[in-house]
This record gives structure tokens, C-alpha cells and sequence, in this order.
């Protein structure tokens, strides 16, 4: 046996739980890395993007193509109801962006299931994991935006809750404790390589091959160290508990997190090495998935009360009724519900199949059909 197999099987069960810790710390560091390189690369793009679209499918390709730039929905959300809140973007204008910054937002975690696809197992139920939020946001996107363009729904019933919500006193919320030590060695990396000066090119290149390898390097040692520290009746507890229900433990569990670490794209990327090492099933995941997609929109919902225009606030409320919508919609339902799991599973094991399907899924969904959408369509 060699050497590192030998010293990993003797660890015992607290300094495996140590390691593990430490290489979920180092997984966080290299989504955050990774979010600076894409920051940097589409630094002053942004904003530019979404100020410009004026069709509303172009909308939503400007949408996803901007969340994906600076992987986080919340800074493209706050982008959004800034630039309404200024007056620079109508309110009909930026609801199809914020559903687009929903799918936009997921490709962190569908980038996280690289890291396995070496080992054909693991990565299958990896990409599922991953891929399967999605499936959900573009099933919800495509029924309800027709309807929002239809019927003003969303915008409609934001507008009348912000004339009730207006006044509310509500503090801006702080960054949460997990995001500053997060951000600690990211910030130290960026006192030295400074992402936004004139090599900010280059510097975004570097912080992506950073947080790439840091992912990467992380995410098949925490499967491995995972299966081995929670196994057998710790794993069935954990299933039993999140599944109770019909799910909404998970989605209570998915929510609260994402509260907590103000990130949606913290939840969902470390659900994927715990799907691709088999300790949480693909259908207990999916409900903490989906309360993610309700908890990214707090922390801009609690500030938008106390600091923005009204029309910043209804904004900002058109993203959490968008994911309560798509929530009492498709997931209450036991088949309906069903059906972007299933989805998922056949398109990992498609890729799983064949590789280029993932190059093809990835760089078209994310970069190839955004960038086209907002070029001939507006």
C-alpha cells in the first residue's frame, strides 16, 4: 500500500473531521478565487451589459451573462436594483435580468463537478448534484417569464408589497463570519496581485487558475475524507433528518445556511462533493438546493428596505416572489417535482458518457447562448 493510502487509513475519526475542515476551508477559498478571476476579467463590463438591453430575452441573456462575470447573483442582483433604484433601467426592463442571474449564478457548482471526472462515479452523481439546480431555474425561468411578460405578475405584486414594506426600518446586514475568513487569504493575495489595476487581465487569469486548482486539488480529497468520516448510520441519519417532510427540512436547511453565509454559491458548491461521495442522495440535496434559491435573496431584500428608492425595493422583492413562485410551483408536487432530478441524472449520464457534452453544456449555456441572445436580439 503506498505510503499517503496507508497514512490516510490510518487517521483517526477527529483529525480526519481536522482535515476535512481545513480542505472545505480550502474548497471556499477557491470558489471565492475563483469569483475574483471572473470579477476581474469582466471588471467595468457589467454594469455597461445591463444598462444597454432593452429586449427582455436579451434581458435575460444579459442577466446570466453578467452573473456569470462576477459569479454571484447577489452582486449582479445589487448591480440591478441599483441601476433602478437610479432610475438608469426600468422595472419591466429588469425583471427578465434577475431571472437571468438565477441560472447565471449555478455554473460555480457545475464547475465544482469538474473536479471529479476522472473517477466516472463520483462524477456522475457530481454533475447531477450540481446540474440539477440548473435544470430547476431554467424549468422556472421558461414558465414564468412568459407569464411575468404577459400578465406583469411579479412586478405587479412587488409594486403593491413595496407600498406595504416601505418605511420598514431594517439594518444592513454584515458580512457573515465564514466569508471574512474566507476572504482573509483572498484578500492577502490581493494586496499583492491587485485584480483591479492595469494588469488586470493577466491578474484575473491568475486568480482563475488559482481558484480552479484550489478547487480541484480540494474536491477529491474532501470525497474521499467525507465517505470515510460519515458512513453508515451517521450518513442514514443525516438522509432520514433533511428528508423529513417531503423536503422541507432541506429546504429549511438550505435557506438558513445561505442566510447565514450570504451565498447561495457557498451552499450549493459544497452540496457537490457530499452528493459525488454518496453521504447526502441527490434527492435530499435538491430541496437545500432550492432553499438557497430563496435565501440568496434576503440579505439584498433586509438592506433594500432601509436604503434604496422604491423602485429599487421592488426589485429586489421581484427576486425572492420569482424563487417563492418557482418553489410552490414545482416542488410541492411529488412528479413535478421529480422532473429536474431526472433530468439531471440523464444529462450526467450522458456526459459521463461523453466528455465533450460537458465542454458543449458549460460554455454553451453559460458564455456561448447569453453572449449571442444579447448581441442579435437587442
Amino acid at each position: 500500500m503506498p505510503r499517503s493510502n496507508r497514512v490516510d487509513a490510518e487517521l483517526a475519526p477527529p483529525a480526519r473531521a481536522v482535515l476535512v475542515t481545513a480542505l472545505l476551508y480550502l474548497f471556499l477559498v477557491g470558489v471565492g478565487l475563483l469569483e475574483s478571476g471572473i470579477a476581474a476579467l469582466g471588471a467595468g463590463f457589467q454594469e455597461g451589459l445591463l444598462d444597454t438591453v432593452s429586449n427582455p430575452l436579451a434581458g435575460l441573456f444579459a442577466g446570466i451573462l453578467a452573473t456569470v462575470l462576477v459569479q454571484s447573483s447577489s452582486v449582479s442582483t445589487a448591480t440591478i436594483v441599483g441601476l433602478v433604484g437610479a432610475g438608469s433601467l426600468t422595472l419591466p426592463a429588469a425583471v427578465p435580468m434577475i431571472l437571468g442571474a438565477n441560472i447565471g449564478t449555478t455554473v460555480t457548482s457545475t464547475l465544482a463537478a469538474l473536479g471529479s471526472v476522472r473517477r466516472t462515479e463520483e462524477f456522475k452523481r457530481a454533475f447531477a448534484g450540481a446540474t440539477m439546480h440548473d435544470v430547476f431555474n431554467l424549468i422556472a425561468v421558461a414558465l414564468l417569464l412568459p407569464l411575468e411578460l404577459a400578465t406583469g405578475f411579479l412586478s405587479r405584486s412587488a409594486v403593491w408589497l413595496t407600498g406595504i414594506l416601505r418605511g420598514t426600518e431594517a439594518a444592513t446586514p454584515g458580512r457573515s463570519p465564514i466569508r471574512r475568513a474566507v476572504s482573509f487569504p483572498i484578500d492577502a493575495i490581493e494586496g499583492i496581485v491587485d485584480p483591479s489595476g492595469t494588469g488586470g487581465l493577466l491578474a484575473g487569469l491568475l486568480f482563475l487558475g488559482l481558484g480552479l486548482g484550489a478547487i480541484f486539488l480540494a474536491l477529491g480529497s474532501i470525497t474521499r475524507n467525507m465517505r470515510k468520516l460519515v458512513r453508515g448510520g451517521i450518513e442514514r441519519a443525516m438522509n432520514r433528518v433533511i428528508g423529513k417532510g417531503g423536503g422541507s427540512a432541506g429546504l429549511l436547511v438550505g435557506a438558513m445556511v445561505t442566510v447565514a453565509v450570504q451565498s447561495s454559491t457557498i451552499t450549493t458548491a459544497i452540496l457537490v462533493p457530499l452528493v459525488a461521495a454518496g453521504i447526502l442522495t441527490l434527492r435530499n440535496a435538491y430541496p437545500i438546493t432550492l432553499g438557497a434559491n430563496v435565501g440568496t435573496t434576503i440579505t439584498a431584500l433586509l438592506a433594500s428596505l432601509a436604503v434604496l428608492q422604491p423602485e429599487g425595493l421592488a426589485i429586489a422583492l421581484v427576486h425572492t416572489l420569482f424563487n417563492l413562485s418557482a418553489l410552490l410551483l414545482l416542488f410541492p408536487v411529488p412528479v413535478v417535482r421529480d422532473i429536474p432530478v431526472k433530468l439531471a441524472e440523464r444529462l450526467a449520464a450522458a456526459a459521463t458518457e461523453n466528455r465533450v457534452i460537458i465542454v458543449v453544456y458549460v460554455v454553451g449555456l453559460f458564455l456561448v447562448i447569453p453572449t449571442l441572445g444579447v448581441i442579435l436580439l437587442d
